[in-house]
């Protein structure tokens, strides 16, 4: 589902915005529990909820964890995100750093299944909300750096808290190795 038209722009500015509200560069690494912090929505590990859900904690951390990752649960106007910390820290932080991008656009929350228990959601609103993560957690900048410093993918994930896979894409998705390539030229001309 394509997004919608200016949609990358306006993340981009969300990503340089919150890095520079919290002291960072805009090429820095942002810390989604930091972010979490900041934006006042508290963080709880699935495995804090043992006492009042054993049985769906252990489906999800032993049984299945690959059915849940992160939900943002609503009690009014207050939000918390829960995070299944069975995946590794870069997962969680991809998860993390989704549902804030939910709260982050304003997204309506909804119910998960239908009465029939058939999983629901707005594919419109995942898309913006996986674009947004990845903008948070590697931003234009932040790829264009990784390029131009010649970082590998493992070093530059380990350094991002992201997995290889979100460098690479965010890599992509920026065009940072062409762009760090046409860089060099512009500036003999004197156009940069």
């Amino acid at each position: 589902m394509p997004l919608r038209w200016g949609f990358k722009a306006e993340a981009n500015a969300i990503a340089r915005t919150l890095r520079l509200e919290l002291g960072l560069s805009v090429s820095a690494p942002l810390d989604p529990w930091r972010l979490a912090q900041h934006l006042a929505i508290p963080v709880a590990k699935l495995s804090s909820m043992r006492g009042v859900a054993e049985s769906a904690v252990l489906q999800f951390m032993r049984t299945d964890p690959e059915a849940f990752s992160a939900v943002t649960v609503f009690h009014g106007a207050k939000r918390m995100i829960v995070v299944n910390d069975a995946h590794a820290r870069s997962r969680q932080a991809s998860d993390v750093a989704h549902e804030l991008a939910h709260s982050l656009l304003w997204h309506e929350p909804t119910a998960g299944f239908d009465e029939d228990g058939v999983r629901q959601w707005n594919g419109e609103q995942e898309e913006e909300a996986q674009w947004l993560a990845g903008a948070l957690l590697i931003s234009e900048e932040a790829a264009l750096s990784i390029v131009r410093r010649e970082l590998s993918l493992p070093d530059a994930a380990k350094l991002y808290g992201t997995s290889v896979d979100m460098v690479r894409g965010r890599i992509n998705v920026t065009a940072a190795r062409k762009r760090a390539e046409l860089a060099p030229r512009h500036r003999q001309r004197g156009t940069l």
